[in-house]
């Protein structure tokens, strides 16, 4: 059984990524705040979901929730940061738009940084100057707000889990449309996760202006140009 909430009382939102490991698109995060007496049996074993149960889980967290939002970094601003920078503000953007603003976070993982050590400025045109609130995504008073890092907190908490779920369908459909445009990658299977038939698809015929070119998208043997 999930835990409901770290801290009783306090407007908590979970947060969980989803993309971090892949090639190709962006990575996407959820923040999701649930009231405290939410229950769903599907959700408590979240970790079990098949992509079928993800999507029917979907609405009733968007319908249930006090407050849901999703963010997305994209692969060039995952190139300027680094994976786990651009992870954590695409968490930071979902948070920016919720409609209630959380008192705690409650972050699956074991890393957080607020957006002051994220490194926005390699946002900005010259890659120094301060980021402007369009190119980091963050209101110029979104606050620092406390949070408390989970390890596998999708497994412990409903409202990571919920996050997980948005965070994971949101990107999952993004992958699909690419996949209209670049079929020869099979982003429609692999959702730009590193497999061998991803891989070869690279050796054969580049990359893609949605590949993460700061990511080793070939195999160390093969010294195909991609750029």
């Amino acid at each position: 059984m999930l835990e409901a909430y770290l801290q009783q009382g306090r407007i908590e939102a979970g947060c969980d990524e989803a993309g971090r490991g892949c090639l190709a698109g962006s990575v996407f995060a959820a923040a999701v705040i649930l009231p405290e007496d939410f229950h769903n049996d599907l959700l408590n074993d979240s970790k079990q979901l098949t992509e079928k149960q993800r999507y029917s889980l979907r609405p009733i967290i968007e319908r249930e929730a006090l407050a849901w939002a999703v963010g997305e970094v994209t692969a060039q601003e995952i190139d300027k940061l680094n994976i786990l920078n651009a992870s954590l503000l695409a968490m930071h953007r979902a948070v920016a738009q919720l409609k209630l603003r959380p008192e705690h976070l409650l972050i699956d993982g074991n890393r957080f940084r607020q957006p002051a050590q994220l490194q926005l400025h390699r946002l900005s045109e010259d890659g120094k100057s301060k980021a402007t609130a369009l190119q980091s995504g963050l209101p110029d008073d979104y606050p620092e707000i406390p949070a408390t890092t989970i390890v596998k907190g999708d497994g412990k908490f409903l409202s990571i889990a919920a996050a997980s779920v948005l965070a994971k369908t949101y990107r999952d459909d993004a992958m699909l449309a690419l996949h209209e445009q670049f079929p020869p990658y099979q982003w429609n299977e692999n959702k730009g996760y590193p497999t061998p038939a991803h891989r070869r698809a690279i050796a054969e015929i580049g990359s893609s202006p949605y590949h993460r070119l700061s990511f080793r998208l070939l195999d160390e043997d093969d010294q195909l140009s991609l750029f």
